[in-house]
């Protein structure tokens, strides 16, 4: 081998270690429904924000760990979280006694409610008004069952499925689905600035948000006592006032520390 080929090949392996190192994994995969308004979506510089990203990242820190984000949809959490594709979840999970069967959750940070938003142009001030009519949901979400739960109480119409919000909304605007079934404080901040747009109703279910993890990994432990510190800290309080212009009461999840949730 000459010179020149021995000094070109140097050069070659010094890269090849450079971009190995550089592409080292994170200590923490996060899968997050991004879109997810206001908790996980890209901001205008395309940069992964929110009040759950704040929240993860802030834990991550507090661990000593690193996180990468991994868009997912809202469906497709829950067998890579079981599987290990992802270490946890977020996207405005909330915490059921059937989803605690085959996964775990940290303690709450969010209580919350569905809520009906339609178009102000369509004259529907509630779910009374939504007989034979085309209702939009997340798949999968807590929305798409109290929907399908309802379906013959409220006399719905066709329940058609999306992945995130932005598609619903994309539909909605366009007449191809009628309202819209989510979660309330996504929908509240998202019509703030829409006067097109109305949240008629909320529809009260007791939800409380959380990170999901795997059945029983003891990373959930850790990440609860974490947010158990934040919300002592008033950390999580500071959050709720950022992103929703609102100071949290000392009631909720957001504020009280909680046990973790065991499931039946």
């Amino acid at each position: 081998m000459t010179r020149s080929t021995t000094f070109r090949a140097s050069i070659f392996a010094g890269l090849l270690a450079a971009f190995s190192t550089g592409a080292q994994a994170a200590d923490l995969t996060v899968g997050a429904n991004i879109g997810n308004v206001p908790w996980e979506f890209e901001d205008a510089s395309g940069k992964v924000t929110g009040f759950e990203v704040d929240l993860v990242n802030e834990i991550a820190k507090r661990l000593g760990k690193t996180v990468e984000f991994v868009n997912t949809p809202f469906n497709g959490l829950f067998p890579a979280v079981q599987s290990g594709r992802i270490n946890m979840a977020i996207s405005s999970i909330t915490i059921t006694e059937k989803r605690l069967e085959s996964v775990s959750f940290a303690q709450p940070y969010y209580d919350s409610d569905q809520s009906l938003t339609v178009t102000a142009a369509s004259g529907i001030t509630g779910l009374k008004d939504m007989g034979e009519k085309v209702v939009g949901v997340d798949t999968g979400s807590t929305g798409d069952m109290w929907a399908d739960a309802n379906k013959a109480e409220y006399k719905l119409g066709e329940i058609r499925r999306f992945e995130g919000l932005q598609p619903a909304m994309l539909d909605l605007v366009a007449g191809r689905v009628d309202g819209y079934i989510s979660d309330i404080p996504a929908l509240l901040y998202y019509v703030k600035d829409k006067p097109e747009l109305k949240v008629v109703e909320r529809i009260p279910t007791g939800e409380k948000y959380s990170i999901m993890f795997n059945k029983n990994d003891p990373l959930a432990t850790e990440v609860n006592t974490v947010i158990t510190t934040l919300k002592q800290e008033g950390f999580i309080a500071k959050l709720h006032e950022t992103w929703f212009g609102a100071k949290a009461e000392d009631t909720t999840s957001t504020v009280t520390v909680l046990d973790m949730p065991k499931g039946k």
